[in-house]
């Protein structure tokens, strides 16, 4: 055991890697639907393994936090710069709003509680659920013209109040939302999510041939042409036209001709004894009755590429048009729509659902014609492992510069710090992505390597690094920290739903997203869509979860500078 202790000392990156490991499989467990989750888990294995005495140099966690701050905000750009468009306006001040209460209530709970600068923004921190608070606060404290030992003792509070105020924090948002929202908003919010896919043509969904949910999948069977089919002596349009009008949007895509096999095309003559592959949504496929056609087993015919492509929305030909009006243009055959992302967040499969620029929607069908939609509808995103790192580089040096900035107020020096400007220049290097797609790749794994790992390097090193005072300052802060912080998670979101419903005058169910998003809260966003049974919540989520995750990040400068 002294072998291992002293190795740890003497190699601290091994302490990082003895921290992550732990953290990432402490936050996988689940009590009912609450897990401490992973960056909490790694702080607090960080904390144990802090016990140790271990000395990490500062500039480990600086490197991660400002990569995963750069992250976040290219991950929202294109939602954030969206948000600004006469659609968007109202949930963008709807964000802002909760969120300045987001940041008055730690405020004014802090004074009235006695506490100092370190574990108010803490209790910002946890209660808020916005971990990247702890390191802009910090490097805050740390550019305030005071003794190096306050500033050290300032910076260790704030992992302590982050600990204690977080778990209501999390599992608070999600039962406030899920369960005393619907309440707040009139009840019976599953009738009004039912309403709402109405309003987007729910009620049309099954009919819509092209538009399909995330877990269905294109299928294909082959048939061979009787004599008595309708098919025979029809060319391929009219088949398909005929299908379509029985509610079967299925496609032809090839024909067996005796030994030659062929390419469906509109004008192709079918004749008896040809052998077609159909094909489409699997609950077309399933539903599909060959009642003078023979299902035979024709591999060759049927053995050809079928591509999954995810395509980048940027054309202006399909930017704030619905998915039925993507379904009714022609280059659309044989094409159907798997899924639909926003910032990440799952979009509802509907026909009246908005597709917006810098949305992620993948397609299915064969390539040429998957290809072909790829080219009218935006930029194809083609798996990959190469990010452009000059792209992500210039980024955080550009946002570094720009946060190291100082200007004094009454003396008093006033900045973004490096990692509030790493954060602004994400949301411009995102937002600049989605205009000029062809440069500045990150890959979905990269950016979750950024996003996750760097955030949960830096906690690491925060808990390693605040190890040895935190079991004291926990003592000293107490219980009354935790109920401080319950009421700085409650107030502000039922202020908002409240605000988003006599004031903003939202739907129930955009309003619940709309105060999930402002409050970054993706747990609450999974057990709201639980709470009505419908993904639609995710229409209020993505614009308000790009300003909230942006301003919350920035009152952590804001609440040093206002307690100082």
């Amino acid at each position: 055991m002294d072998w291992i202790i002293t190795t740890l000392k003497d190699y601290p990156e091994l302490a990082i890697f003895l921290t992550l490991s732990l953290g990432y499989f402490i936050g996988k467990f689940k009590i009912g639907n609450f897990s401490l989750g992973t960056v909490t888990s790694v702080l607090l294995v960080g904390v144990l393994v802090g016990q140790l005495d271990i000395v990490i140099s500062p500039n480990v966690k600086s490197v991660f936090f400002l990569m995963f701050l750069f992250a976040v905000g290219y991950s929202v750009g294109p939602q954030f710069f969206g948000g600004l468009k006469k659609d968007g306006l109202p949930q963008m001040l709807y964000a802002a709003i909760v969120c300045v209460l987001c940041l008055i209530c730690p405020y004014v709970i802090g004074k009235i509680m006695g506490y100092d600068m370190g574990l108010t923004a803490g209790m910002l921190a946890g209660s808020q659920t916005i971990s990247a608070v702890i390191g802009v606060a910090s490097d805050t404290i740390n550019q305030l013209g005071i003794p190096a030992d306050q500033k050290a003792a300032l910076v260790n509070k704030i992992p302590v109040a982050y600990a204690v105020t977080y778990i209501f924090g999390t599992a608070g948002s999600a039962w406030l939302l899920a369960s005393i929202g619907p309440k707040l908003l009139g009840g019976n919010l599953v009738e009004k999510a039912k309403e709402l896919e109405i309003q987007l043509g729910g009620d049309a969904i099954g009919d819509d041939p092209s538009i399909a949910s995330a877990y269905d999948r294109v299928i294909y069977n082959a048939y061979q042409i009787a004599a008595h089919s309708y098919a025979n002596n029809k060319t391929v349009a009219e088949v398909e036209n005929e299908l379509e009008r029985n509610n079967r949007r299925l496609f032809i895509q090839r024909i067996r001709r005796g030994k030659e096999i062929i390419d469906a095309t509109p004008k192709f003559v079918i004749q008896e004894n040809d052998v077609i592959a159909l094909g489409g949504r699997r609950e077309y496929m399933m539903n599909y009755v060959a009642v003078n056609e023979k299902e035979v087993l024709d591999i060759e015919l049927l053995n050809f590429p079928v591509e999954v492509l995810s395509v980048l929305i940027v054309k202006k030909e399909v930017i704030d048009k619905t998915l039925a009006d993507l379904r009714h243009v022609k280059y659309m055959h044989g094409v159907v729509i798997r899924s639909l992302k926003r910032s990440g967040i799952q979009m509802p499969i509907l026909p009246n659902t908005v597709m917006q620029k810098g949305d992620m929607i993948e397609l299915v069908g064969i390539k040429r014609d998957v290809d072909q939609v790829a080219a009218h509808i935006g930029y194809p995103d083609r798996p990959t492992n190469s990010t452009d790192m000059v792209f992500v580089g210039l980024g955080i040096v550009l946002g570094g510069l720009l946060g190291a900035l100082t200007i004094k107020i009454s003396g008093v020096p006033i900045s973004l710090s490096t990692s509030g400007g790493a954060l602004i220049s994400g949301l411009f290097f995102g937002w600049l992505r989605g205009q000029h797609p062809t440069f500045g790749r990150i890959p979905e794994p990269a950016l979750w390597f950024m996003n996750n790992v760097g955030l949960n390097i830096f906690i690491a090193v925060v808990g390693i690094t605040a190890g040895p005072s935190f079991i004291v300052g926990f003592q000293e802060a107490g219980w009354g920290l935790f109920i401080a912080g319950a009421a700085a998670t409650a107030i502000p979101l039922i202020l908002g739903l409240l605000i988003g419903r006599y004031i903003f005058k939202f739907h129930p169910i955009i309003n619940l997203g709309c105060a999930a998003g402002a409050r970054t809260t993706t747990a609450a966003l999974g057990a709201l869509q639980d709470a009505v049974k419908s993904k639609t919540p995710a229409l209020g989520y993505t614009v308000t979860y790009a300003v909230g995750n942006t301003l919350l990040i920035i009152w952590g400068v804001v609440i040093i500078l206002i307690m100082s």
